[in-house]
């Protein structure tokens, strides 16, 4: 846990660094050259003390000994010239291990003000050399500052939720581990630390011996493209006692350097991105694609030893998007080492990003024994899903993790569980959760059919011309938008739209005229809301237009009332940041239960006739306040 006394310094450190670097991740950057610096000097003091001899600060790099450094007779001006040549010169010293080397490797001070500098090395010189927790943890809180790298699809993955993958996946004290897009080290990081909790008796980690701690040292491994993240990584290893930490720069998809290398365990967030500039994927990967998270999801499942187990943050075209790449990737992953998919709310990678996101757990030896996937939800994690991520009481890992946990160790569980068959009978593999939940109970009284089935519907978007073409618009078609469909009515006929355009605007519009009681549901940004049309009418692009195929088998009214129940299911479905949205893909894939014409019907009258008892009764309450108010004006009326 880190305490107030560090937490303090390390923030003293960057309101010291914020007038001259405002920029997060170069103030991290720059305090970690400096803590490494101070730590150098610290070993070779622990060195002589013993009676050895320094290590780093020998021969020409005696002269940038940090008590030189700190001489109080040094000037200002000549400690900048030093400490500026110090770490620009550092990554050449011979003297130094190769991975204290790469940590120094194209570093330089990039201010020159002697104040400044005093000021900051003088708060670094407070921090000593240690392999205590405080000091990891320390780093941790430093790390927690720095911001997104978004253009290369990267995100800070939250540290609870990597703790909570970690725990469910349970790395052991002999696998070998790799995350292929390490960043600053988190889930290495938190497997180490939950290997430790799982091999205490008294003192943390005491269950290990010498040589496992060794071979567990060896066994974490680290990729990333940037030599950033791989500095930071590299450090906070090293401050969670690893001596020789296994970090590589290295471009996982262009790079065929360390291809033939597998693991036990593979834990990623993937960064989301199609790759560019210099990143061109190799020819080594089984599905061939464009896009950076379906070639990472490829790698990992590549590298995986028989047996082993994985858990990856992926975005949810993994999850559902059409296309053969994706389908063949989902095809693969059922076939060969799935075992879950937990959903997360979308802002859960706020303030960086609101991408929708899922966790697919893999294990090849459950897979191999099993003939379902789970698939569960995580609602709330903890903290507002704003861009402030305030704390919240409202928490559903702790409740998912004992639910997948129950459910591998084949106790009851809260987790709704698919076959891989019924998944595989998907015609895309879809591997999203409301394809499969949408009110199963009703499965038993009556078939389901899909939305796509083209003998009974056919499903048509709708279209908005252009706004400057005046020739579109003001028209005699009837053109409707979310505005002529009000909120709280279950069901809207429409005889008539705020907005109309010409048959001009039809005809250059991806819109069309649709018949009289077309089913009309509202797939973007407000999901859900739906309307019949009394008068033939096209929509905007917001909309998905359901026209009824054959009458003989379907009745519109109750088509539309069973679209109502599926609300919940479609906002699930909506994908999209700035504006959430339903594909048509996904749309297609919705089903509702189909009893016979004469059943529908029974149920649409049945409905009807509630509605309108429902209408009398607030005619009746509307009454009666009207006659409460008059006897209330009846008895001022007589002053």
């Amino acid at each position: 846990m880190l305490d107030k006394e560090t937490k303090k310094r390390i923030n003293d450190l960057r309101n010291i660094l914020v007038g001259k670097i405002p920029n997060p991740e170069s103030q991290v950057q720059q305090i970690t050259t400096g803590l490494i610096y101070k730590f150098m000097h610290d070993i070779d003091q622990e060195s002589v003390s013993m009676g050895g001899l320094p290590s780093f600060f020998t021969g020409e790099f005696e002269i940038y000994s940090w008590d030189k450094l700190m001489d109080s007779q040094l000037g200002g001006v000549k400690k900048v010239a030093l400490y500026s040549e110090a770490v620009e010169k550092m990554y050449t010293n011979p003297n130094a291990p190769k991975f204290f080397r790469e940590i120094f490797k194209n570093s330089f001070l990039p201010f020159k003000d002697p104040i400044t500098l005093g000021m900051f090395l003088k708060e670094i010189n407070k921090f000593h050399y240690s392999h205590s927790e405080k000091l990891g943890d320390a780093f941790e809180y430093l790390l927690s500052f720095l911001d997104s790298q978004g253009d290369a699809g990267q995100f800070r993955t939250p540290r609870h939720i990597i703790d909570f993958i970690v725990a469910v996946v349970s790395p052991s004290k002999s696998d070998s581990i790799l995350d292929p897009a390490c960043g600053t080290g988190g889930f290495l990081i938190s497997s180490y630390k939950h290997i430790l909790e799982k091999n205490t008796a008294k003192n943390r980690g005491d269950l290990i011996t010498a040589n496992e701690r060794k071979e567990l040292n060896n066994n974490v491994n680290g990729y990333d493209i940037s030599p950033e993240m791989t500095r930071l990584s590299l450090v906070n290893l090293y401050l969670h006692s690893f001596s020789n930490p296994k970090i590589f720069e290295y471009d996982t998809l262009s790079r065929e350097l360390l291809w033939d290398q597998y693991f036990d365990v593979i834990l990623a967030n993937p960064p989301f991105f199609s790759p560019k500039g210099g990143i061109k994927p190799h020819s080594r990967f089984s599905v061939k694609s464009s896009k950076a998270e379906v070639l990472f999801v490829d790698y990992i499942l590549e590298h995986l030893r028989p047996g082993g187990k994985a858990g990856i943050i992926v975005p949810e075209g993994i999850i559902s998007r059409p296309g053969n790449a994706y389908k063949n990737l989902r095809g693969r992953l059922i076939n060969e080492s799935l075992i879950g998919i937990i959903s997360l709310p979308n802002g859960i990678f706020e303030p960086y990003s609101g991408v929708k996101t899922s966790i697919l757990f893999l294990d090849k030896t459950i897979n191999s024994n099993s003939d379902f996937i789970f698939f569960g939800e995580i609602k709330n994690d903890g903290y507002a899903l704003s861009k402030q991520r305030t704390p919240i009481d409202k928490n559903d890992l702790p409740t998912v993790q004992s639910d997948i946990l129950k459910l591998l160790n084949n106790e009851e569980s809260n987790l709704l569980k698919i076959k891989k068959t019924t998944l595989l009978q998907k015609s895309d593999y879809s591997l999203n959760k409301a394809i499969y939940d949408n009110k199963s109970v009703l499965n038993n009284l009556y078939p389901l059919v899909k939305l796509g089935n083209e003998e009974l519907f056919e499903v048509v978007a709708g279209g908005t011309p252009k706004s400057t073409e005046s020739t579109f618009w003001d028209g005699d078609i009837n053109w409707i938008s979310l505005a002529d469909l009000p909120q709280d009515d279950l069901i809207t006929n429409i005889y008539d739209s705020k907005r109309k355009i010409t048959e001009e605007g039809l005809s250059k519009s991806s819109a069309r005229l649709l018949p009289i009681n077309t089913v009309i549901v509202s797939t973007r940004a407000t999901i859900g809301r739906i309307a019949i049309n009394k008068i033939p009418l096209s929509t905007n692009q917001g909309f998905k237009n359901i026209i009824i195929k054959n009458h003989s088998k379907l009745n519109y009214k109750f088509l539309a009332l069973m679209i109502t129940e599926l609300k919940e299911d479609m906002e699930k479905l909506a994908t999209g940041t700035t504006f959430k949205e339903i594909s048509k893909t996904n749309f297609l894939e919705l089903e509702i239960p189909l009893p016979s014409l004469n059943i529908q019907e029974q149920i649409v009258n049945d409905i009807e006739s509630m509605q309108r008892g429902i209408s009398e009764k607030i005619l009746q309450i509307e009454t009666l306040k009207a006659g409460i108010a008059t006897k209330v004006k009846s008895a001022w009326d007589s002053f």
